[in-house]
């Protein structure tokens, strides 16, 4: 009994300090062969050189050299749209704001409005955009809605507003906490929804807005792509029974203003009309979260400053595959087997080896090329702010996903044992499908597709930008949007690397000797 115990306990230190040895060769073999630390250094290098490119030839230009061209800035520092036009007078301390709107109709536009035109009322923190505030609202699609602080979204009552069928809406402060009431009569009242707005001042702006995103025209191009061009709209409502409790001024004091700047190619200019105690204000843009689809005004994401991952990727592939078929092609891999007999032990540790120093390399490059862009837009005030756990997942993952692009390469390799034709594989596997879905080649049905299915999934470890349910946009590959979330796109990619390098040493125990 005592001798089986002391035979197992020897077996097992020996088994791990062969893997160790087994590491330590592969890191040697690695380290001393020049092509492949080149390599991954010139993947890094081009990650930060186009990431740097891209960031300063996007980078918009101000028409005044002399005015900071900042995009708007939520409560939250998140990037909104701001823009509508907005009919008000000052509301201090608690109070509330009532009105009944009978029409929500397009201005001059023929077909209709967008889903997501609306008019009702607001209140707002100050006469900045990107200024705090919560409304109450008829839309055009979607009914009656409460939304605040341009992310938070509750849907009311469902149906179309007319003068057969108003919305009475109204909207009640109590210290930093709004709600938004609807009814159909004016007499019995439902609660929309409540939003705590910290930090509320004293004193808000109350009113009455309108409000109509552009409207969304896709033309298509030569291989099934998709052209997407914006036409602004305007929405008018109409409102009468304008009841405001609470105001520092009288009725007489009611003022119309174009909120978020002049019109532009996205929107026009609103007005506002007053016959006795009918209100008509007509309105263009929207108050929402900004995306990065066609219909805003152009940002930098944190991914576009990560444009150069593709290209370095080839030479990531190239560096993974000839790490094995260098050793094909020498005759060396039964010097590598012998050293170790069982067939697992070598692939795993090639892997382990190239899946760390790959990381190693990529990891700096991406920080690198996400810090520097940053530093060249922001000034500019075009980048698409996110969070810091959401930063450190985009540059963490950028360096994952070379690290299992290599080691996909390396499995390849060793099931076809020439490294033209594993560098091509892989190639046509995850680079070729991210270019033909981002690029607008294929239209976004089978762009999706592709990166729902193929390796290429792993690049959604990079997407940054949410979808928003009150945002009508282009949420396709061409504009950052991926199919998958960012965990699910990269476990795609994982789950065929664990397969590919399943196959490759299934292939090394029954093929190579």
């Amino acid at each position: 009994m005592t001798q089986t115990t002391t035979s197992y306990r020897s077996g097992t230190a020996t088994v791990h300090a062969g893997f160790a040895q087994q590491l330590r060769g592969e890191w040697t073999k690695f380290r001393t062969v020049r092509g492949w630390v080149a390599g991954l250094a010139a993947a890094a290098l081009v990650i930060v050189l186009i990431g740097l490119i891209g960031a300063h030839t996007e980078r918009p230009t101000c028409e005044d050299p002399n005015q900071p061209c900042t995009g708007a800035r939520g409560p939250g520092g998140e990037a909104v749209t701001d823009r509508f036009y907005f009919v008000h007078q000052p509301l201090t301390g608690d109070g509330s704001i009532t009105v009944r709107i009978t029409s929500l109709a397009p201005d001059g536009a023929k077909g209709g409005l967008p889903p997501w035109a609306k008019a009702g009322i607001v209140l707002k923190a100050g006469d900045r955009a990107g200024s705090a505030y919560a409304a109450v609202m008829a839309t055009a699609g979607h009914g009656v809605r409460m939304q605040h602080n341009y992310s938070h979204d509750t849907a009311g009552a469902p149906g179309a507003v007319s003068a057969a069928s108003p919305h009475w809406l109204r909207l009640t402060r109590t210290g930093d906490t709004v709600t938004g009431y609807r009814s159909a009569d004016g007499a019995r009242w439902t609660a929309v929804g409540t939003a705590r707005l910290t930090g509320l001042p004293s004193q808000v702006q109350a009113g009455m807005f309108a409000a109509s995103p552009p409207a969304t025209e896709s033309t298509s191009q030569k291989f099934g792509g998709l052209s997407n061009r914006g036409a602004p709209t305007r929405a008018t409502g109409v409102f009468d029974h304008v009841a405001l409790s609470g105001a520092e001024s009288g009725d007489a004091a009611w003022h119309g203003e174009q909120m978020g700047g002049p019109a532009d190619d996205f929107a026009s200019d609103g007005t506002f009309h007053r016959v006795d105690d009918t209100f008509t204000v007509t309105g263009s843009g929207d108050i929402a979260p900004a995306v990065g689809g066609p219909m805003t005004a152009g940002g930098q994401t944190i991914e576009r400053s990560l444009a150069g991952t593709f290209v370095g990727l080839i030479l990531v592939i190239v560096v993974g595959a000839t790490f094995i078929t260098a050793e094909y092609r020498r005759g060396l891999i039964r010097t590598t087997l012998m050293a170790s007999p069982r067939r697992g032990r070598a692939p795993a540790a090639k892997a382990v080896v190239l899946a760390a120093v790959t990381f190693a390399a990529g990891l700096p490059a991406a920080a690198a090329a996400v810090l520097l862009g940053e530093w060249l837009v922001r000034p500019g005030g075009f980048d698409f702010p996110v969070g810091t756990l959401t930063e450190l997942r985009v540059v963490a993952g950028t360096a994952a996903l070379l690290a299992v692009t290599a080691v996909l390469a390396l499995a390849v390799g060793t099931i076809l044992r020439r490294s033209a034709g594993a560098v091509t594989l892989v190639f046509a596997a995850i680079v070729l499908p991210y270019i033909l879905a981002t690029a607008s080649i294929l239209p976004a049905g089978p762009s999706q597709w592709l990166l729902r299915v193929t390796p290429a999934a792993g690049f959604a470890i990079q997407q940054n930008m949410p979808q928003y349910a009150q945002v009508d946009s282009d949420y396709t590959p061409a504009f950052g949007y991926f199919p998958l979330p960012p965990w699910g796109g990269f476990a795609v990619l994982c789950g065929w690397t664990a397969v590919a390098l399943g196959a490759a040493v299934f292939m090394m125990r029954r093929r190579d000797a």
